[in-house]
């Protein structure tokens, strides 16, 4: 590591404290981006695989045009009267079943799902959340709550309002099969901390999750997967929360919403990340008796949050989407990917799973197919070694062996090219066992 990495890491651990996390063995010190491609201080050129925040590209120009023009006119916060905030949650909400007309604007997706946890509560009277056991879903106190790996330090107190139950895995399905019964088995144990909760002094107010599964490792379920636990939840008088931070705007090629991918509309919807490509916009979309309920139950007011500055970079953001076709593009490039991808896996035979859709596929790394031990170790070299040769990726899954590759929306089958030239050049070099 050279002296100035040393010198900002030194700096970084006095001014903003100790156990502030890198990517990365030696971690990067980046400096531009443009499209898919990321720089570094002395020039190196990164291919981005990993980043849903500049969801339509590094410095994309309509969005960064957007923003320029806004603040040059005009930026405060929502109590005065404003026609850009509403322009967006207008187009926004066309994306969405009509059920979900309403919006609460916010700068996050901690934010959002914290409202969220707040709406069930003021519809439902009551306070218990279910969510699964290795999912995330933000940090505020009360948010935290829902992801195992957290600290619970202080938010402690809102612990015994969250109740657990094992994430989906289509690899080492719950039950021991896969499909329906997978599907059952995960509503059986849905169903068993309803009753849980509503033996509890908190009851059951709802279930959080992201409907593709992305921090669990994004398993394969087929569309309708999730029915017999919507079911569950709504025989209970449950509120189901979709968190769309990762799988919503297009990414996974067949939808604009990962709800819809699967094939259910929730009550509530949460947005985050990709929203305004970098400025720090959140959102929760939810019906108009839903809004209503939590206007009358909660006053809430967020100073930053629907900003017009803000929303016009959101509203640059659909445009791209739309006049680029990105979309379409996650669908054919995440195809090609996907048979990228599967070739590998007939090479390899430390690839156990391939999986994912549209510009968020992966695949997850064992150390022998007939057992599925995940090699957790491997895969941390792989990413590694992929970021030594310009390319960034992650890794994440109940075993941390799962690839997460989720690029920008522009990329392309050149840039898949590259990807897994580099790949297979590195999997055929790395010894699985150090």
């Amino acid at each position: 590591m050279n002296t100035e990495k040393q010198d900002l890491l030194a700096r970084r651990r006095r001014l903003l404290g100790p156990n502030l996390p890198t990517f990365y063995d030696e971690p990067l010190h980046l400096v531009k981006g443009e499209g898919v491609w990321l720089w570094d201080a002395e020039g190196k050129k990164y291919l981005d695989c990993y980043n849903n925040v500049p969801h339509v590209g590094h410095s994309n120009p309509r969005v960064v045009d957007a923003i320029h023009r806004q603040a040059s006119t005009l930026n405060t916060h929502t109590r005065y009267l404003h026609e850009t905030i509403l322009d967006y949650v207008e187009r926004l909400t066309t994306t969405f079943d009509d059920s979900l007309s309403t919006v609460i604007m916010t700068c996050t997706g901690s934010e959002a799902n914290d409202i969220a946890m707040r709406m069930a509560e003021g519809i439902t009277g009551k306070q218990g959340i279910i969510a699964t056991d290795a999912t995330y879903h933000g940090n505020t106190a009360l948010v935290s709550q829902l992801s195992r790996s957290n600290v619970p330090g202080v938010g402690a107190a809102f612990a015994e309002l969250v109740r657990h139950v094992p994430a989906p895995d289509s690899y080492r399905p719950l039950g021991g099969e896969a499909g329906a019964a997978h599907a059952a088995a995960f509503a059986k144990a849905v169903e068993e901390q309803i009753h849980a909760l509503n033996r509890s002094e908190f009851g059951f107010a709802g279930i959080i999750l992201c409907p593709f599964f992305v921090n669990e490792g994004f398993p394969n379920l087929a569309q309708g997967w999730l029915q017999p636990t919507i079911d569950v939840v709504r025989a209970a008088g449950g509120v189901i929360i979709a968190d769309e931070v990762q799988p919503g705007f297009g990414r996974l090629g067949s939808h604009m919403w990962g709800h819809q991918k699967q094939g259910f509309v929730p009550d509530i919807v949460t947005l985050g990340k990709p929203m305004a490509n970098g400025h720090p916009v959140g959102a929760v979309v939810t019906s108009a008796d839903t809004m209503a309920a939590f206007r009358k139950a909660f006053r809430y007011f967020n100073t930053f949050g629907g900003n017009p500055v803000s929303c016009a970079a959101a509203l640059a953001v659909l445009d791209e989407i739309e006049n680029k076709g990105l979309v379409a593009n996650a669908k054919s490039v995440g195809d090609y990917a996907q048979q990228k991808m599967q070739a590998l896996a007939q090479k390899f035979d430390f690839i156990g799973d391939v999986r994912g859709s549209g510009l968020l596929f992966g695949a997850e790394f064992v150390l022998d197919r007939s057992t599925k031990e995940p090699a957790t170790e491997f895969t941390a070299r792989v990413v590694n070694e992929m970021c030594t040769r310009g390319i960034i990726l992650s890794s994440l899954g109940q075993g941390k062996n799962t690839l997460k590759i989720r690029p920008p929306l522009p990329f392309s089958t050149q840039n898949a090219d590259f990807l897994f030239d580099t790949l297979e050049a590195v999997l055929t070099e790395l010894p699985l066992r150090p």
